[in-house]
């Protein structure tokens, strides 16, 4: 590896928003000095885009995969919430997390789980306690208290949640928070509690009480929840208190860019270029105290290349002074990972499937919405087939499946509607936040068969019209795979493709449904033990009888 170098070009300095002509000399990983002089190089050098809130997760890549497609697209580290594995393994899948993103030249920053399991209402694979967090933040790696999803606990100054809030602070850590929905005097009690961060907001109005509370606003683009539209408007008000995240990313929209997408479309709507930046790669790296570079003397050498400051094309990316990418490919070599997990259940029969229909009057609805995390209820009028309530095509109202995968128990069953789906039927191990299996289908028995292909290979994603079949597995915690990212990304985009080719409407209808059983997200979910309402915080019936 090349440690010694230099490279020229136009100086994109965030800190006195000034761009100039200039050198950038790199020494063992360092940059030791930059000059100040006339150069014929026509790219761009800028520090490296950090993605502020990430589930690493639900790319499906282990992160030493994760880190392979990223830095292609210039993002040079993430603040990643290992909550998921934590949800399926405890302290000891984030342990995994570190360990493994230590395997490449990437800068992997993660946070202890504040909410595992996120809630009472579902099963999970393990617990992190207060305790465990404690042990957490004594690890340089550990940045912050990962979302704080319990906002009634916050509210009501539940003992627990406080304790996990205050040793956070004890430790100097960030606390981030995840408060869907609240606005005014709920917003600032949130706030008050200590909590810097939201990445939740819908409306530009939600944000804007969240700013006034002194909260920071994440702006979030993934491949489910996409909230750019709604909230880029800020970025102009707001410059130093805004950050760009992704969330959750699917492993194919990866391949396609991640937050250099986002620069692109700030910079196409007319947004100052330095505050577009500060969003991309400052505020992050200075909120979370991250040893990320910013383009300074004695700064880690962490920066890219780009072409032009209108297609903003990333030509190179350093890490510590490593080309880990150039002209749209990774440096990076695929490494092996252990694969750990957690899955014990039995395959399941086409009767357990089934709701008698008794004396209904309506069914009680999940009102599902492309782009967005959030759900409605509705009703809908049952169809009935030899005294069951089946999926109706015609309504789009069909069934919906959660199937515990930690104990061998009877799936719980509601209805859905918005899929489009018109044969066959999804399965995923990938289910927010307790990762148990969940499956929509338009009859029990494609719903059944789904189930099972996930069950017989302890996870994974999966897609059942009549005879064809296709299956991702995802051995690592059923939740990832230690593929090479760019095989699963191919493998995820055929699978992905057969469920539109069944009927689905959804732009990425995997990550639609892995969020049906997000509790802590209003308004009707389905856990594995029932269907939930998250505005009230309990569980609802399905079928209302005469």
């Amino acid at each position: 590896m090349q440690t010694d170098f230099f490279i020229s070009g136009r100086i994109i300095d965030l800190h006195q928003q000034e761009i100039y002509e200039g050198t950038v000399h790199v020494a063992n990983g360092l940059i030791k000095k930059i000059v100040r002089e006339a150069t014929s190089a026509q790219n761009y050098i800028l520090p490296g885009f950090v993605d502020a809130h990430v589930h690493v997760e639900s790319s499906m890549l282990v992160p030493s995969e994760f880190a392979r497609l990223a830095v292609v697209h210039g993002t040079v580290a993430t603040v990643s919430d290992p909550h998921e594995i934590g949800n399926v393994l405890g302290v000891k899948g984030v342990e995994y997390m570190i360990e493994n993103g230590k395997k490449v030249p990437f800068k992997f920053y993660f946070g202890a789980p504040s909410c595992v399991p996120a809630t009472p209402f579902e099963t999970a694979g393990a617990e992190i306690t207060a305790a465990d967090i404690e042990t957490l933040f004594k690890r340089d790696e550990i940045k912050y208290l990962a979302e704080m999803m319990n906002w009634p606990g916050v509210l009501h100054r539940d003992a627990s949640v406080m304790e996990k809030i205050a040793l956070a602070h004890q430790y100097g850590k960030a606390v981030d928070g995840h408060a869907p929905g609240l606005q005014g005097e709920q917003a600032q009690q949130y706030a008050n509690a200590g909590i810097s961060t939201d990445h939740e907001c819908f409306t530009a109005e939600e944000a804007l009480d969240k700013l006034a509370a002194g909260m920071k606003i994440l702006i979030r683009e993934g491949s489910a929840a996409k909230n750019f539209e709604a909230l880029i408007p800020l970025l102009a008000q707001y410059p130093d208190r805004i950050m760009f995240c992704s969330d959750d990313k699917h492993p194919d929209n990866l391949v396609e860019g991640h937050l250099n997408l986002l620069v692109k479309r700030a910079l196409a709507k007319g947004h100052d270029l330095f505050h577009v930046l500060h969003a991309a790669c400052l505020n992050p790296v200075l909120h979370y105290k991250l040893e990320v570079g910013l383009l300074r003397e004695n700064d880690p050498a962490d920066f890219i290349l780009v072409d032009n400051l209108n297609d903003f094309n990333v030509t190179a990316t350093y890490i510590n002074g490593e080309l880990v990418a150039e002209q749209g490919k990774t440096n990076i070599p695929f490494t092996s990972s252990e694969e750990i997990n957690n899955f014990n259940t039995e395959p399941k029969t086409t009767e357990q499937f089934a709701i008698a229909a008794l004396d209904v009057t309506r069914i009680r609805v999940i009102e599902a919405f492309d782009g967005q995390l959030i759900t409605k209820e509705a009703w809908a009028t049952p169809k009935v087939e030899n005294g069951n309530i089946v999926s109706d095509t015609e309504q789009d109202v069909l069934k919906l499946a959660v199937v515990n995968r930690y104990q061998n128990t009877a799936p719980a069953v509601a209805f859905i509607k918005n899929t489009g789906l018109k044969r066959g039927a999804l399965a995923s191990s990938v289910g927010h936040d307790s990762h148990n299996i969940i499956a929509v289908g338009v009859d029990d028995a494609s719903i059944c068969q789904a189930v099972n292909l996930i069950i017989q290979a302890k996870g994974g994603v999966a897609a059942v019209n009549g005879d064809s079949e296709q299956l991702l597995p995802l051995p690592v915690a059923g939740i990832m795979s230690a593929a090479d990212g760019y095989e699963v990304a191919a493998a995820y985009s055929a699978i992905d493709q057969m469920s539109k080719t069944m009927g689905s409407q959804l732009s990425s209808p995997f990550m639609t449904l892995s969020f049906m059983a997000l509790l802590v997200i209003p308004s009707l979910k389905l856990s594995d033990k029932g269907l939930f309402n998250g505005d009230s915080f309990a569980f609802v019936p399905v079928v209302e009888e005469l």
